[in-house]
Protein backbone atom coordinates (compact mmCIF):
# COMPACT_ATOMS: atom_id res chain seq x y z
CA UNK A 1 0.00 0.00 0.00
CA UNK A 2 1.35 3.48 -0.89
CA UNK A 3 2.55 5.47 2.12
CA UNK A 4 0.04 8.33 1.74
CA UNK A 5 -2.90 5.92 1.35
CA UNK A 6 -1.74 3.90 4.36
CA UNK A 7 -1.50 7.03 6.50
CA UNK A 8 -4.84 8.34 5.24
CA UNK A 9 -6.51 5.07 6.27
CA UNK A 10 -5.25 5.48 9.83
CA UNK A 11 -6.06 9.16 9.97
CA UNK A 12 -9.66 8.27 9.10
CA UNK A 13 -9.75 5.91 12.07
CA UNK A 14 -8.80 8.64 14.54
CA UNK A 15 -12.16 10.52 14.66
CA UNK A 16 -13.93 7.21 15.38
CA UNK A 17 -11.48 6.48 18.16
CA UNK A 18 -12.08 9.94 19.62
CA UNK A 19 -15.84 9.42 19.64
CA UNK A 20 -15.36 6.25 21.64
CA UNK A 21 -13.33 8.16 24.21
CA UNK A 22 -15.81 11.01 24.65
CA UNK A 23 -17.38 11.09 28.06
CA UNK A 24 -19.58 13.47 30.07
CA UNK A 25 -17.58 16.46 28.88
CA UNK A 26 -16.16 17.08 25.45
CA UNK A 27 -12.62 15.75 25.49
CA UNK A 28 -10.04 18.15 24.04
CA UNK A 29 -7.74 16.42 21.59
CA UNK A 30 -4.60 17.54 19.74
CA UNK A 31 -3.48 15.41 16.79
CA UNK A 32 0.22 15.76 16.06
CA UNK A 33 1.76 14.66 12.76
CA UNK A 34 5.36 13.74 13.58
CA UNK A 35 8.12 13.23 11.04
CA UNK A 36 9.20 9.81 12.30
CA UNK A 37 8.41 6.48 10.69
CA UNK A 38 7.42 4.95 14.02
CA UNK A 39 6.44 5.92 17.54
CA UNK A 40 9.63 6.27 19.64
CA UNK A 41 10.19 3.73 22.41
CA UNK A 42 7.68 4.17 25.23
CA UNK A 43 9.50 2.17 27.90
CA UNK A 44 11.38 5.09 29.46
CA UNK A 45 14.26 5.95 27.11
CA UNK A 46 12.95 6.98 23.68
CA UNK A 47 14.84 6.00 20.58
CA UNK A 48 14.94 8.04 17.34
CA UNK A 49 17.10 10.82 18.70
CA UNK A 50 16.72 13.97 20.75
CA UNK A 51 13.51 14.99 19.00
CA UNK A 52 11.77 11.92 20.40
CA UNK A 53 11.98 13.23 23.97
CA UNK A 54 9.12 15.65 23.33
CA UNK A 55 6.88 12.76 22.23
CA UNK A 56 7.43 9.73 24.50
CA UNK A 57 10.11 11.06 26.85
CA UNK A 58 9.25 14.14 28.87
CA UNK A 59 5.54 13.46 28.36
CA UNK A 60 5.26 10.07 30.11
CA UNK A 61 8.40 10.34 32.23
CA UNK A 62 10.47 12.75 34.29
CA UNK A 63 14.24 13.11 34.82
CA UNK A 64 16.01 13.93 38.08
CA UNK A 65 17.10 17.26 36.60
CA UNK A 66 14.77 18.76 34.01
CA UNK A 67 15.23 21.28 31.22
CA UNK A 68 12.98 24.32 31.05
CA UNK A 69 11.13 23.77 27.78
CA UNK A 70 8.01 25.92 28.20
CA UNK A 71 9.75 29.27 27.56
CA UNK A 72 10.23 30.58 24.02
CA UNK A 73 11.73 34.03 24.59
CA UNK A 74 15.13 32.91 25.90
CA UNK A 75 17.24 29.77 26.19
CA UNK A 76 16.00 27.33 28.81
CA UNK A 77 17.99 26.27 31.86
CA UNK A 78 18.35 23.33 34.20
CA UNK A 79 15.53 23.14 36.74
CA UNK A 80 14.50 20.67 39.45
CA UNK A 81 12.72 17.56 38.24
CA UNK A 82 12.33 14.47 40.41
CA UNK A 83 15.28 15.85 42.40
CA UNK A 84 14.52 19.08 44.26
CA UNK A 85 18.22 19.88 44.66
CA UNK A 86 21.64 18.51 43.80
CA UNK A 87 25.10 19.37 45.05
CA UNK A 88 28.64 18.13 44.80
CA UNK A 89 30.32 16.70 47.91
CA UNK A 90 32.97 19.29 48.94
CA UNK A 91 35.15 16.48 50.34
CA UNK A 92 35.00 14.43 47.14
CA UNK A 93 33.85 16.37 44.07
CA UNK A 94 33.24 13.15 42.14
CA UNK A 95 30.23 12.49 44.38
CA UNK A 96 26.90 14.19 43.78
CA UNK A 97 24.00 14.11 46.23
CA UNK A 98 20.43 14.31 44.93
CA UNK A 99 17.54 15.17 47.24
CA UNK A 100 14.43 13.49 45.83
CA UNK A 101 10.98 15.00 45.57
CA UNK A 102 8.57 13.59 48.16
CA UNK A 103 5.02 12.45 47.53
CA UNK A 104 5.47 11.62 43.83
CA UNK A 105 3.68 8.57 42.48
CA UNK A 106 4.07 6.61 39.27
CA UNK A 107 1.05 6.30 36.98
CA UNK A 108 0.39 2.83 38.41
CA UNK A 109 0.08 4.30 41.93
CA UNK A 110 3.40 3.08 43.30
CA UNK A 111 5.72 5.48 45.16
CA UNK A 112 8.74 7.19 43.65
CA UNK A 113 11.70 6.84 46.02
CA UNK A 114 15.46 6.29 45.93
CA UNK A 115 15.10 2.57 45.18
CA UNK A 116 13.41 3.48 41.88
CA UNK A 117 16.32 5.74 40.87
CA UNK A 118 18.89 3.02 41.55
CA UNK A 119 16.68 0.47 39.77
CA UNK A 120 16.50 2.70 36.68
CA UNK A 121 20.25 3.32 36.65
CA UNK A 122 20.74 -0.45 36.77
CA UNK A 123 18.16 -0.75 33.97
CA UNK A 124 20.50 1.05 31.56
CA UNK A 125 24.00 0.68 33.06
CA UNK A 126 24.14 -2.77 34.71
CA UNK A 127 23.83 -5.60 32.21
CA UNK A 128 23.71 -8.13 35.07
CA UNK A 129 20.52 -6.61 36.52
CA UNK A 130 17.29 -8.54 35.74
CA UNK A 131 15.64 -5.30 34.56
CA UNK A 132 18.52 -4.37 32.21
CA UNK A 133 17.13 -3.40 28.80
CA UNK A 134 19.60 -3.30 25.93
CA UNK A 135 17.29 -1.10 23.84
CA UNK A 136 16.99 1.59 26.50
CA UNK A 137 20.65 1.29 27.44
CA UNK A 138 21.71 1.90 23.84
CA UNK A 139 19.77 5.17 23.84
CA UNK A 140 20.97 6.69 27.10
CA UNK A 141 24.36 5.18 27.98
CA UNK A 142 26.22 7.51 25.56
CA UNK A 143 24.29 10.45 27.04
CA UNK A 144 25.43 9.81 30.64
CA UNK A 145 29.08 8.74 30.17
CA UNK A 146 30.32 10.29 33.42
CA UNK A 147 28.52 7.88 35.78
CA UNK A 148 30.69 5.19 37.37
CA UNK A 149 28.58 4.18 40.40
CA UNK A 150 25.50 5.09 42.42
CA UNK A 151 23.80 4.17 45.66
CA UNK A 152 20.77 4.84 47.83
CA UNK A 153 21.62 6.97 50.87
CA UNK A 154 18.08 6.89 52.24
CA UNK A 155 14.55 6.86 50.77
CA UNK A 156 14.87 10.49 49.70
CA UNK A 157 18.56 10.75 48.79
CA UNK A 158 20.69 9.19 46.07
CA UNK A 159 24.45 9.51 45.58
CA UNK A 160 25.93 9.31 42.06
CA UNK A 161 29.70 9.10 41.56
CA UNK A 162 31.37 10.25 38.35
CA UNK A 163 34.53 8.86 36.78
CA UNK A 164 36.36 12.15 37.26
CA UNK A 165 35.39 15.47 38.77
CA UNK A 166 32.85 16.79 36.28
CA UNK A 167 31.32 20.21 36.86
CA UNK A 168 29.15 19.77 33.74
CA UNK A 169 27.62 16.49 34.91
CA UNK A 170 24.13 17.92 35.69
CA UNK A 171 23.67 18.65 31.97
CA UNK A 172 23.66 14.90 31.27
CA UNK A 173 20.71 14.12 33.51
CA UNK A 174 17.71 15.59 31.60
CA UNK A 175 18.27 12.65 29.23
CA UNK A 176 17.91 9.97 31.94
CA UNK A 177 14.23 9.19 32.58
CA UNK A 178 12.60 7.19 35.39
CA UNK A 179 10.12 4.37 34.73
CA UNK A 180 8.16 2.33 37.29
CA UNK A 181 9.76 -0.78 38.81
CA UNK A 182 6.38 -1.88 40.17
CA UNK A 183 4.76 -1.75 36.73
CA UNK A 184 7.63 -3.78 35.22
CA UNK A 185 6.97 -6.47 37.83
CA UNK A 186 3.21 -6.26 37.21
CA UNK A 187 3.57 -6.94 33.45
CA UNK A 188 5.72 -9.99 34.10
CA UNK A 189 9.14 -8.36 33.88
CA UNK A 190 8.63 -7.92 30.15
CA UNK A 191 9.72 -4.64 28.52
CA UNK A 192 7.73 -5.45 25.37
CA UNK A 193 4.53 -5.60 27.44
CA UNK A 194 5.61 -2.53 29.43
CA UNK A 195 5.80 -0.58 26.15
CA UNK A 196 2.01 -0.66 25.75
CA UNK A 197 1.31 -0.41 29.50
CA UNK A 198 3.92 2.20 30.34
CA UNK A 199 4.17 3.89 33.71
CA UNK A 200 6.23 6.94 34.56
CA UNK A 201 5.65 10.02 36.72
CA UNK A 202 5.14 12.46 33.83
CA UNK A 203 2.33 14.88 32.90
CA UNK A 204 0.79 12.41 30.43
CA UNK A 205 -0.13 8.74 30.68
CA UNK A 206 0.13 6.35 27.74
CA UNK A 207 -3.44 5.27 26.91
CA UNK A 208 -2.89 3.40 23.64
CA UNK A 209 0.03 2.35 21.47
CA UNK A 210 -0.21 0.96 17.95
CA UNK A 211 3.36 0.66 16.61
CA UNK A 212 3.99 2.58 13.39
CA UNK A 213 0.45 3.97 13.53
CA UNK A 214 -0.23 6.06 16.64
CA UNK A 215 0.26 6.65 20.34
CA UNK A 216 -2.42 8.27 22.48
CA UNK A 217 -1.37 10.20 25.56
CA UNK A 218 -3.91 11.34 28.15
CA UNK A 219 -3.60 14.05 30.78
CA UNK A 220 -2.24 12.95 34.17
CA UNK A 221 -4.58 14.92 36.44
CA UNK A 222 -2.54 13.87 39.48
CA UNK A 223 0.77 15.18 38.14
CA UNK A 224 3.04 16.46 40.92
CA UNK A 225 3.92 19.75 39.17
CA UNK A 226 0.65 21.68 39.21
CA UNK A 227 2.23 24.50 37.19
CA UNK A 228 2.77 22.04 34.34
CA UNK A 229 -0.54 20.19 34.15
CA UNK A 230 -1.45 19.26 30.58
CA UNK A 231 -3.82 21.78 28.98
CA UNK A 232 -5.21 19.20 26.56
CA UNK A 233 -6.99 16.00 27.60
CA UNK A 234 -5.48 13.86 24.87
CA UNK A 235 -2.53 14.15 22.48
CA UNK A 236 -2.45 11.71 19.57
CA UNK A 237 0.93 11.17 17.92
CA UNK A 238 0.73 10.05 14.28
CA UNK A 239 3.93 9.02 12.46
CA UNK A 240 3.88 10.62 8.99
CA UNK A 241 7.46 10.46 7.69
CA UNK A 242 6.71 12.04 4.31
CA UNK A 243 6.70 15.85 4.54
CA UNK A 244 4.13 16.42 1.79
CA UNK A 245 1.77 13.83 3.29
CA UNK A 246 2.12 15.61 6.66
CA UNK A 247 1.24 18.95 5.09
CA UNK A 248 -1.78 17.47 3.30
CA UNK A 249 -2.99 15.91 6.55
CA UNK A 250 -2.91 19.37 8.13
CA UNK A 251 -4.63 21.03 5.15
CA UNK A 252 -7.35 18.34 5.20
CA UNK A 253 -8.03 18.77 8.92
CA UNK A 254 -6.77 15.30 9.81
CA UNK A 255 -4.08 16.64 12.18
CA UNK A 256 -3.71 19.88 14.13
CA UNK A 257 0.09 20.24 14.33
CA UNK A 258 2.94 19.11 12.13
CA UNK A 259 6.69 19.42 12.43
CA UNK A 260 9.19 19.98 9.59
CA UNK A 261 6.79 21.16 6.87
CA UNK A 262 7.91 20.96 3.23
CA UNK A 263 9.27 24.45 2.44
CA UNK A 264 7.60 24.68 -0.97
CA UNK A 265 4.14 24.15 0.58
CA UNK A 266 4.56 26.91 3.18
CA UNK A 267 2.82 29.61 1.08
CA UNK A 268 -0.23 27.37 0.66
CA UNK A 269 -0.28 26.53 4.38
CA UNK A 270 -0.07 30.19 5.37
CA UNK A 271 -2.73 31.29 2.88
CA UNK A 272 -5.02 28.58 4.26
CA UNK A 273 -4.84 30.13 7.73
CA UNK A 274 -2.20 27.92 9.32
CA UNK A 275 0.56 29.46 11.40
CA UNK A 276 4.28 28.80 10.97
CA UNK A 277 6.16 28.72 14.28
CA UNK A 278 9.97 28.82 14.44
CA UNK A 279 12.59 29.85 16.97
CA UNK A 280 16.31 30.04 17.58
CA UNK A 281 17.29 26.40 17.96
CA UNK A 282 20.60 25.13 19.37
CA UNK A 283 20.89 22.44 16.74
CA UNK A 284 23.37 22.01 13.89
CA UNK A 285 23.21 19.94 10.70
CA UNK A 286 26.76 18.74 9.90
CA UNK A 287 28.82 15.99 8.29
CA UNK A 288 30.91 14.44 11.06
CA UNK A 289 34.23 13.25 9.59
CA UNK A 290 36.23 10.20 10.56
CA UNK A 291 39.82 11.08 11.43
CA UNK A 292 40.83 7.42 11.73
CA UNK A 293 43.78 6.09 9.66
CA UNK A 294 42.72 5.41 6.10
CA UNK A 295 39.90 7.95 6.09
CA UNK A 296 40.09 10.46 3.20
CA UNK A 297 39.17 13.14 5.75
CA UNK A 298 42.40 12.79 7.76
CA UNK A 299 43.87 15.57 5.59
CA UNK A 300 42.86 18.92 7.12
CA UNK A 301 43.07 20.53 3.66
CA UNK A 302 40.28 18.25 2.46
CA UNK A 303 38.13 18.97 5.52
CA UNK A 304 38.59 22.73 5.09
CA UNK A 305 37.94 22.51 1.34
CA UNK A 306 34.63 20.75 1.99
CA UNK A 307 33.58 23.55 4.34
CA UNK A 308 34.44 26.16 1.71
CA UNK A 309 32.62 24.35 -1.11
CA UNK A 310 29.07 24.70 0.20
CA UNK A 311 26.94 27.78 -0.49
CA UNK A 312 24.96 27.86 2.73
CA UNK A 313 22.68 30.61 1.44
CA UNK A 314 21.63 28.14 -1.26
CA UNK A 315 20.69 25.60 1.41
CA UNK A 316 18.69 28.29 3.25
CA UNK A 317 16.90 29.09 -0.02
CA UNK A 318 16.23 25.37 -0.55
CA UNK A 319 14.66 25.38 2.92
CA UNK A 320 12.55 28.47 2.02
CA UNK A 321 14.26 30.36 4.84
CA UNK A 322 13.79 27.61 7.46
CA UNK A 323 17.49 27.46 8.36
CA UNK A 324 20.42 29.67 9.37
CA UNK A 325 23.96 29.32 7.96
CA UNK A 326 26.40 27.54 10.31
CA UNK A 327 29.92 28.87 10.85
CA UNK A 328 30.86 26.21 13.36
CA UNK A 329 29.22 23.88 15.82
CA UNK A 330 27.64 26.91 17.51
CA UNK A 331 26.06 30.15 16.39
CA UNK A 332 28.45 33.15 16.65
CA UNK A 333 26.20 34.65 19.34
CA UNK A 334 27.06 31.79 21.70
CA UNK A 335 29.40 32.63 24.62
CA UNK A 336 31.37 29.53 23.62
CA UNK A 337 31.93 30.43 19.95
CA UNK A 338 35.39 31.94 20.52
CA UNK A 339 37.53 33.43 17.74
CA UNK A 340 38.39 30.73 15.19
CA UNK A 341 41.03 31.64 12.61
CA UNK A 342 39.44 29.39 9.97
CA UNK A 343 36.52 31.39 8.58
CA UNK A 344 33.78 29.18 7.18
CA UNK A 345 32.30 30.69 4.03
CA UNK A 346 31.56 29.91 0.38
CA UNK A 347 34.84 30.19 -1.54
CA UNK A 348 35.14 27.74 -4.44
CA UNK A 349 38.53 29.03 -5.57
CA UNK A 350 40.06 28.53 -2.13
CA UNK A 351 38.41 25.10 -1.85
CA UNK A 352 39.80 23.98 -5.23
CA UNK A 353 43.26 25.27 -4.31
CA UNK A 354 43.24 23.24 -1.08
CA UNK A 355 42.12 20.13 -2.97
CA UNK A 356 44.87 20.62 -5.53
CA UNK A 357 47.43 20.85 -2.70
CA UNK A 358 46.04 17.58 -1.37
CA UNK A 359 46.40 15.98 -4.82
CA UNK A 360 42.78 15.95 -5.99
CA UNK A 361 40.66 17.62 -8.68
CA UNK A 362 37.34 17.02 -10.48
CA UNK A 363 39.24 14.85 -12.97
CA UNK A 364 41.04 13.00 -10.15
CA UNK A 365 38.40 12.96 -7.42
CA UNK A 366 38.59 11.94 -3.80
CA UNK A 367 35.92 9.31 -3.13
CA UNK A 368 34.01 9.11 0.14
CA UNK A 369 31.02 7.16 1.44
CA UNK A 370 28.67 8.95 3.84
CA UNK A 371 25.79 7.45 5.82
CA UNK A 372 22.64 9.61 5.92
CA UNK A 373 18.99 9.24 7.00
CA UNK A 374 15.90 9.15 4.82
CA UNK A 375 14.45 11.76 7.17
CA UNK A 376 13.17 12.22 10.71
CA UNK A 377 13.05 14.86 13.43
CA UNK A 378 16.28 16.88 13.37
CA UNK A 379 17.28 15.72 9.90
CA UNK A 380 15.44 18.59 8.18
CA UNK A 381 15.04 17.86 4.41
CA UNK A 382 17.62 15.12 4.52
CA UNK A 383 17.66 13.87 0.92
CA UNK A 384 17.36 17.22 -0.96
CA UNK A 385 19.96 18.85 1.32
CA UNK A 386 22.39 15.96 0.95
CA UNK A 387 21.98 15.95 -2.83
CA UNK A 388 22.75 19.69 -2.86
CA UNK A 389 25.95 19.08 -0.89
CA UNK A 390 26.86 16.10 -3.05
CA UNK A 391 26.75 18.37 -6.11
CA UNK A 392 28.68 21.11 -4.32
CA UNK A 393 31.49 18.77 -3.27
CA UNK A 394 31.70 17.30 -6.78
CA UNK A 395 32.66 20.76 -8.05
CA UNK A 396 35.92 20.63 -6.08
CA UNK A 397 36.78 16.98 -6.71
CA UNK A 398 35.05 15.18 -3.82
CA UNK A 399 32.86 12.36 -5.12
CA UNK A 400 30.34 11.39 -2.45
CA UNK A 401 28.35 8.16 -2.34
CA UNK A 402 25.48 7.89 0.13
CA UNK A 403 24.42 4.97 2.29
CA UNK A 404 20.76 5.88 2.96
CA UNK A 405 19.20 4.33 6.09
CA UNK A 406 16.21 4.74 8.39
CA UNK A 407 16.81 7.19 11.25
CA UNK A 408 17.16 4.65 14.06
CA UNK A 409 19.65 2.68 11.94
CA UNK A 410 21.59 5.92 11.52
CA UNK A 411 21.80 6.20 15.30
CA UNK A 412 23.21 2.68 15.43
CA UNK A 413 25.92 3.79 12.97
CA UNK A 414 26.54 6.83 15.19
CA UNK A 415 26.83 5.00 18.48
CA UNK A 416 29.17 2.44 16.90
CA UNK A 417 31.77 5.09 15.99
CA UNK A 418 33.80 5.33 12.79
CA UNK A 419 35.89 2.29 13.75
CA UNK A 420 32.83 0.07 14.25
CA UNK A 421 32.30 -2.70 11.71
CA UNK A 422 28.95 -1.21 10.71
CA UNK A 423 30.89 1.82 9.41
CA UNK A 424 34.49 0.81 8.71
CA UNK A 425 33.36 -2.51 7.25
CA UNK A 426 31.29 -0.66 4.65
CA UNK A 427 33.86 2.01 3.91
CA UNK A 428 31.79 4.74 5.58
CA UNK A 429 33.98 7.69 6.59
CA UNK A 430 31.45 10.38 7.53
CA UNK A 431 27.97 10.58 9.02
CA UNK A 432 25.27 13.21 8.56
CA UNK A 433 23.33 13.60 11.79
CA UNK A 434 21.72 16.66 13.36
CA UNK A 435 23.24 17.52 16.75
CA UNK A 436 21.66 19.30 19.72
CA UNK A 437 24.01 22.05 20.97
CA UNK A 438 22.07 23.52 23.89
CA UNK A 439 24.63 23.04 26.64
CA UNK A 440 28.42 22.61 27.03
CA UNK A 441 28.33 18.82 27.19
CA UNK A 442 25.97 18.37 24.24
CA UNK A 443 27.55 21.06 22.08
CA UNK A 444 31.24 20.37 22.61
CA UNK A 445 32.51 17.98 25.24
CA UNK A 446 31.01 14.78 23.88
CA UNK A 447 32.54 15.36 20.42
CA UNK A 448 35.92 16.82 21.40
CA UNK A 449 37.05 14.57 24.26
CA UNK A 450 39.33 11.74 23.13
CA UNK A 451 38.00 9.65 26.03
CA UNK A 452 34.53 9.70 24.47
CA UNK A 453 35.46 7.68 21.39
CA UNK A 454 32.98 4.79 20.93
CA UNK A 455 32.04 2.69 22.82
CA UNK A 456 32.64 5.25 25.62
CA UNK A 457 30.73 8.05 23.95
CA UNK A 458 29.94 9.75 20.63
CA UNK A 459 33.25 11.27 19.54
CA UNK A 460 32.29 9.55 16.30
CA UNK A 461 35.36 10.24 14.22
CA UNK A 462 37.92 9.56 16.95
CA UNK A 463 39.25 13.14 17.01
CA UNK A 464 42.07 13.60 19.50
CA UNK A 465 43.71 16.88 20.47
CA UNK A 466 45.87 16.81 23.64
CA UNK A 467 45.50 20.59 24.16
CA UNK A 468 41.71 20.28 23.98
CA UNK A 469 41.74 17.29 26.35
CA UNK A 470 43.68 19.42 28.84
CA UNK A 471 41.17 22.28 28.50
CA UNK A 472 38.31 19.85 29.03
CA UNK A 473 39.99 18.61 32.21
CA UNK A 474 40.11 22.21 33.43
CA UNK A 475 36.44 22.72 32.57
CA UNK A 476 35.47 19.63 34.54
CA UNK A 477 37.30 20.75 37.64
CA UNK A 478 36.15 24.36 37.78
CA UNK A 479 32.70 25.29 39.04
CA UNK A 480 33.14 28.96 38.04
CA UNK A 481 30.91 29.68 35.02
CA UNK A 482 33.05 32.51 33.59
CA UNK A 483 36.13 30.30 33.61
CA UNK A 484 34.10 27.50 32.04
CA UNK A 485 32.88 29.83 29.26
CA UNK A 486 36.41 31.00 28.44
CA UNK A 487 37.72 27.44 28.19
CA UNK A 488 34.70 26.24 26.22
CA UNK A 489 35.30 29.02 23.68
CA UNK A 490 38.86 27.73 23.26
CA UNK A 491 37.56 24.20 22.67
CA UNK A 492 35.16 25.43 19.99
CA UNK A 493 37.93 27.46 18.35
CA UNK A 494 40.03 24.31 18.09
CA UNK A 495 37.14 22.31 16.60
CA UNK A 496 36.55 24.95 13.89
CA UNK A 497 40.23 25.57 13.17
CA UNK A 498 40.70 21.83 12.69
CA UNK A 499 37.50 21.61 10.56
CA UNK A 500 36.34 18.69 12.66
CA UNK A 501 33.03 18.63 10.76
CA UNK A 502 31.45 20.11 7.67
CA UNK A 503 28.98 22.49 9.31
CA UNK A 504 26.09 23.42 7.04
CA UNK A 505 23.12 25.08 8.77
CA UNK A 506 21.37 25.52 12.10
CA UNK A 507 17.76 24.37 12.27
CA UNK A 508 14.87 26.62 13.34
CA UNK A 509 12.71 23.58 14.27
CA UNK A 510 9.66 24.68 12.22
CA UNK A 511 6.14 23.66 13.17
CA UNK A 512 2.86 24.55 11.50
CA UNK A 513 -0.27 24.71 13.65
CA UNK A 514 -3.99 24.92 13.03
CA UNK A 515 -5.88 28.06 14.18
CA UNK A 516 -7.59 25.75 16.70
CA UNK A 517 -4.28 25.24 18.53
CA UNK A 518 -3.51 27.70 21.33
CA UNK A 519 -0.64 27.92 23.76
CA UNK A 520 1.93 26.10 21.64
CA UNK A 521 5.34 27.37 22.78
CA UNK A 522 8.35 26.80 20.57
CA UNK A 523 11.24 26.41 23.02
CA UNK A 524 14.81 27.30 22.09
CA UNK A 525 15.76 23.64 22.28
CA UNK A 526 15.02 20.30 20.68
CA UNK A 527 13.06 19.54 23.86
CA UNK A 528 9.47 20.81 23.63
CA UNK A 529 6.79 20.84 26.31
CA UNK A 530 3.50 19.45 24.99
CA UNK A 531 1.65 20.33 28.22
CA UNK A 532 1.20 23.93 27.03
CA UNK A 533 -0.94 22.95 24.02
CA UNK A 534 -4.59 24.04 24.32
CA UNK A 535 -7.39 23.28 21.84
Amino acid sequence: MALDKWIARWLMVVPVALALHSGAHAETVARYGISMADIPLTTGQPDRGAGAYQFTGHTIYDPLIAWEANIGTRPGKLIPGLATEWKVDPKDQKKWLFTLRKGVKFHDGSDFKADAVVWNLDKVLNDKAPQFDAKQSAQVRPRIPSIVSYRKVNDNTVEITTKEVDALFPYQLPWFLISSPAQWEKVGRDWNKFASQASGTGPFKLDKLVPRERAELVKNAGYWDKSRLAQTDRVILLPIPDALTRANALLNGQVDIIETPPPDVLPQLKSSGFKLVTNVTPHVWPYHFSTQPGSPWTDIRVRKAANLAVDRSGIVALMNGLAVPAYGQLDPTSPWFGKPTFKIKYDLAAARALMAQAGYSPSKPLKAKIVIAQGGTGQMLSLPMNEYIQQSLAEIGIQVQFEVVELETLYLHWRSGAKGDINAGKGITAINLGYVTADPFYALTRFADSRYVAPNGVNWGGWSNPKVDAELDQIRTTFDVKTQDKLLAQVHQAMVDDALMLWVVHDVNPHVISPKVKGFIQAQHWFQDLTTIRM
